[in-house]
């Protein structure tokens, strides 16, 4: 098949270049935009059968005003001394200054007595906005506050920051677009330096920016069609991600290509000879490769976490469009190009002697049990790290240290308890009738019991807020911990709701919402959703690699190989910013992130090698010369590749932004311990361990040549 494809493309390469420059337009004109359909909120990600989401539903049924978003202008003395009352009645002059400012979206901005905190450091002045959500009429709503606020208190002695959840939503968006402006270039320039170290040619340098940037404009169109299409939430993540996915795997499939380019022309084939050779024999690496990673993002289908759900479709989309594009777009500019993709270089011309790969080979082949024992060690202490794992819900901390709305939230801390901007809601419904108020008091007296409750937010007419029929209340529960602690969780998730619903009132149901409620319910989902969707995925990769080697023994250690891989990686995370770093944990959605891009790409370096250790064998060559040689021709495809992907996962260190710095370090180490300690090293020397049992009951590596040819130096990689 892929001989076909190869040889159509080589001798077609216009009419190839021709389709993918139509398909590009037509695309890039009529499709909506990826921002179209992105959203930063977790909570909408949940389904509605979880508590959280029906205390929603509840509150918008009992309270309409509920959905609508609000702002806090949190406030206080520069000085850090007790607000005055003068202080206050400038607070005071701001609202009415909010009031008369007409500002689009804003209902009405109230403060007072009741708006200060016991210890009268701080103030708060609460805005209501017409509208939910992150329509962008809202964020232009927090700018118009803004933009009042800091004339209304100038020369004041009174320092302000305006919060709340739109505010956090817009510093958030601005840290994402910087951060995809860094990471996009950061990834390029790495690209660049990287393939003209290896290459020494800016022709192969520039093919993968070129390539990739095509195939970069057509996917997000195409994500951006599909969620329209089928009506499903995208992360605001997705965007970097995809970026990095598409430079790092884009780049990984061009270093395959190239590698086996040039190999074939150093056994004297002709330029066209070559790249059908080239296409042909990568081309199912390629494919194969692809095809685990598709399967692993799909997995995420399986996800109730709707933020997991949504990484699956549009990274599975870009990833089949790269595989495309890897076996036609780029051997048709490479056919046009011609041997110049290596200029000015002449190495491919001449076979290296006495290489770095070919010591390790041969190091791999005559002592395979103490390089399948080093390897293995080294992965098995990193992944000791992982007894120190704890996860982390805090979204705040995503945001760069200095943004107008987390120094709200510090201001907040030195006067209310931690849980004041996001109180724990508990609805009380009625299940017949109206609410008894008397057994309404006692309950709410039960509830502010409860050890970790700081404290009930008072409502308009008392402690709990009645809704106008009398049939549902909202109690608000200002907790003593920050609303994303794991203690907080643990709370909301335990006791609280134990007690609120045990102790409701006869003829009542209980529901406890907000936020925390919300990220305890994630909590439960995420949980449920790596143990189904991890060995999901790794029994369908599994069989992929059956197919492709018609073997079982070989899948089976080979994912074990996978597996160790992603403890060592998240050991070595925990390590770094738990241990090093001091962070009370690592972000929730990392551990899916990491397991899905360490079995996928490690899954592709894998298949790589193994698929080179079968050709070595099929040429006729004992195990252990089988290792020896795959680790010698293939392992500097494999180095170069995970060297570049693992510093292009490495940029989004730059990006600033908490969860997208450990997934890049995360992601990055985890590569570098699939291309160098798994593939290069532990995979090798067990199969030569195995022998032709790694390849049972199948015959795939039985040799298929003539006894002449199989040691013919010219036949190796042929």
């Amino acid at each position: 098949m892929f001989q076909r494809l190869g040889r159509f493309v080589v001798h077609n390469p216009w009419k190839v270049i021709a389709g993918w420059v139509l398909v590009t337009v037509a695309i890039v004109t009529f499709a909506p935009t990826l921002g179209d359909v992105t959203t930063s909120d977790q909570a909408n990600f949940l389904p509605s059968d979880y508590e959280s989401m029906q205390a929603g539903e509840l509150a918008e049924q009992a309270f309409g005003q509920q959905q609508q978003a609000s702002a806090t202008i949190v406030v206080r003395r520069a000085d850090g001394q007790p607000l005055t009352t003068g202080d206050q009645a400038r607070i005071g002059d701001l609202a009415q200054d909010i009031n008369g400012a007409d500002i689009t979206r804003v209902t009405e901005a109230v403060t007072g007595a009741q708006a200060v905190s016991p210890n009268k450091k701080v103030q708060l002045v609460s805005i209501g906005l017409e509208g939910f959500g992150e329509d962008p009429e809202l964020v232009n709503a927090v700018e118009g506050i803004r933009d009042t606020t800091r004339p209304a208190l100038n020369d004041s002695g009174l320092e302000y920051a305006v919060t709340g959840d739109v505010a956090m939503y817009a510093d958030n968006a601005d840290a994402f677009d910087t951060a995809l402006l860094i990471v996009g270039a950061a990834t390029i320039v790495l690209i660049i330096s990287l393939l003209l170290l290896i290459y020494r040619s800016p022709v192969a340098a520039l093919l993968p920016i070129i390539t990739v940037g095509l195939v970069s404009a057509i996917a997000p169109g195409l994500v951006a069609w599909l969620a329209q299409a089928f009506d499903f939430q995208v992360d605001q993540s997705v965007q970097i991600v995809m970026t990095i996915v598409l430079f790092g795997v884009g780049t990984d499939y061009i270093v395959f290509l190239l590698f086996r380019y040039r190999e074939r022309l150093r056994a004297s084939d002709d330029p066209k000879t070559a790249l059908v050779a080239a296409v042909a024999r990568v081309g199912e690496v390629i494919a194969s490769a692809a095809a685990a990673i598709i399967i692993a993002f799909m997995a995420l289908l399986l996800a109730v976490f709707g933020a997991f759900t949504s990484f699956g479709p549009g990274l599975s989309i870009a990833v089949a469009l790269m595989a495309v594009a890897a076996v036609t777009l780029i051997p048709a500019v490479v056919s046009l190009v011609g041997t110049k993709v290596f200029w000015p270089s002449k190495s491919w011309q001449r076979t290296p002697k006495g290489t770095t790969f070919q010591r390790l080979g041969r190091l791999t082949g005559r002592r395979p049990a103490v390089v399948a024992i080093a390897s293995g060690g080294v992965m098995v202490a990193l992944a000791l790290g992982m007894f120190g794992f704890n996860t982390d819900y805090d979204q705040n901390a995503q945001l760069p240290e200095g943004t107008e709305s987390s120094r709200g939230l510090e201001y907040m801390r030195s006067g209310f308890p931690p849980g004041a901007l996001n109180p724990t809601s508990v609805y009380l419904k009625a299940d017949n009738g109206t609410l008894d108020q008397a057994a309404l008091a006692g309950y709410t007296k039960r509830l502010d019991d409860v050890p970790g409750v700081g404290g009930v937010m008072p409502g308009p007419t008392g402690p709990a807020t009645v809704s106008e029929d009398g049939t549902i209340a909202k109690i608000d529960l200002l907790l003593d911990t920050s609303p994303y602690a794991n203690a907080s969780l643990d709370l909301v998730d335990g006791e609280l709701r134990n007690v609120a619903h045990s102790e409701a009132p006869d003829g009542s149901t209980a529901y406890v919402g907000g936020l925390t409620s919300a990220f305890a319910d994630i909590r439960d989902a995420n949980t449920r959703d790596l143990w189904v969707i991890f060995p999901v995925a790794g029994v369908l990769i599994a069989i992929v690699l059956g197919l492709m080697l018609r073997s079982v023994v070989a899948p089976i250690y080979l994912m074990l190989a996978v597996v160790l891989g992603f403890f060592s990686t998240m050991g070595a995370t925990v390590i770094a910013f738990q241990g090093i770093g001091d962070r009370p944990g690592v972000s929730f959605m990392l551990p899916m992130l990491v397991y899905l891009f360490v079995v996928a790409i490690g899954t592709d370096y894998n298949i790589l090698m193994i698929a080179r250790l079968r050709e070595e064998a099929k040429l006729g060559h004992d195990p252990r010369t089988a290792a020896d040689l795959a680790v010698e021709h293939g392992g500097p495809s494999v180095g170069a590749a995970g060297v570049i992907l693992a510093g292009t996962f490495a940029s989004m260190m730059l990006a600033g932004i908490s969860f997208l710095v450990e997934m890049g370090f995360a992601v990055s180490i985890g590569i570098m311990i699939a291309a160098f300690a798994m593939s290069m090293f532990l995979v090798p020397s067990v199969t030569a361990l195995l022998g032709h049992a790694a390849w049972w009951p199948g015959h795939s590596d039985r040799a298929d040549a003539a006894p002449a040819e199989r040691r013919d130096p010219a036949r190796v990689g042929s």
